[in-house]
This record gives structure tokens, sequence and C-alpha cells, in this order.
């Protein structure tokens, strides 16, 4: 019974990532709010009605491609800011978002085109994701000694500027593909060198 069940378990499963995935190719020529799930489960090859096993609607399938986008992100990020001295940081922080557009860019495109889409749930997901990085990284910067005297709430801006040039960069790379890749880079690293300097005499 449990070898039954287990097969079951990991067919549902290989079902849920196939819809994940058409979706995802849909989403490549159009935004969430007009896709159909009607349009997945046809490029699936199931029945609309198996829809409703994995997701409550389309704007559910979101959030859970927001998931999968972002929520491996957090432990590479937090490597990133673990390292000593800003430059390095700098450098891996950069690389981290190159590796991403360049293995994962239906995914990054996703991301771009829904942090100010049309589905309400999948905003709010992508919202929350990136106050988790910002949580996170000013966490990170809260420990270091040039953020002695700095306020809560300075923190907390300091790492959410951080957060979204990571998604700036990370759209500029889409733009950019493959033949810009290192002007795109090189800007960015440039960019974070000047916040970190400000940062440095934030208190003067």
């Amino acid at each position: 019974m449990s070898h039954t069940l287990g097969i079951r378990q990991a067919q549902k499963q290989k079902t849920r990532q196939a819809l994940l995935d058409a979706a995802l190719q849909l989403l490549e020529e159009q935004s969430l709010s007009s896709l159909g799930l009607r349009e997945v489960t046809r490029a699936v090859g199931v029945a609309p009605t198996a829809f409703y096993r994995h997701f409550r609607d389309t704007a559910d399938l979101g959030v859970a491609l927001v998931e999968e986008a972002l929520g491996s992100l957090h432990a590479m990020i937090g490597e990133a800011l673990a390292e000593s001295g800003d430059g390095v940081r700098i450098d891996r922080t950069v690389a981290l978002i190159s590796d991403l557009v360049r293995n994962s860019p239906a995914h990054v495109r996703f991301i771009a085109r829904e942090r100010h889409g049309g589905v309400q749930p999948v905003r709010e997901a992508i919202g929350e994701q990136l106050r988790r990085f910002a949580d996170e990284g000013a966490a990170a910067f809260a420990d270091e000694p040039e953020s002695a005297g700095w306020s809560e709430a300075d923190l907390r801006m300091l790492a959410s500027a951080y957060v979204d040039h990571m998604v700036m960069t990370a759209s500029n790379f889409l733009e950019a593909g493959p033949e810009g890749e290192e002007q795109v880079s090189s800007v960015a690293r440039r960019q974070l060198r000047l916040v970190s300097l400000g940062r440095r005499h934030w208190l003067d």
C-alpha cells in the first residue's frame, strides 16, 4: 500500500511541476492576468479538472512560481552577505544575479513583469520575498562595525536599497543579453561600491 501511495505522490508532484513549467513557458509571451488554466492544462496534456488538484486558480499557480523563482535564493544571498570585505561581497552578489539570469531567464522575466502586475496575490508574494531579503540584509549589516550607531530604520533602508538594486540589475541583464553582460556587471559593481562608500560616511 505504501509503495502505491509513494508512486501516486511522485506522479502528482510530476504533474504539478509540469503545470508550473508549462505556465512559465506560456508566460514568456503574456502576463499572468491573461493566462487561462485551459492553456496550461492543454500544454501539459491533462484535463482542466486536473489543475484543481494542484492549484486553486492561476493566481495560486503564480504564487508557487514566485516561490520557485525566489525561495531558494535566500541561502545563496546569505552566503554572499557573509563574505568579508565589500569588494568580495559585491563581486559575489553581482555574479549570483548574472548566473540567475543566465540559467533561469524565464523566472526572472516573470518576477520583473509580475512585480507590478495585475494579480494581487502574486504581487504580494513577490513583495513578501523581497521584504525577506531586506530583513536578512539588515540583520547581516547590523552585526558589522560599519553599522555602529545606525538606527534600525536606516539599516532597513540600506538593505532595501541593495534589494532594489538587485532587481534592477537582473532586469538590466535580461535586456542586455549575453553580449552586454560584462557592461552590466561593471556598472552594477561600481554602483554598489558607491553605496558602500556612502554607507561609511552616513553618520558623518
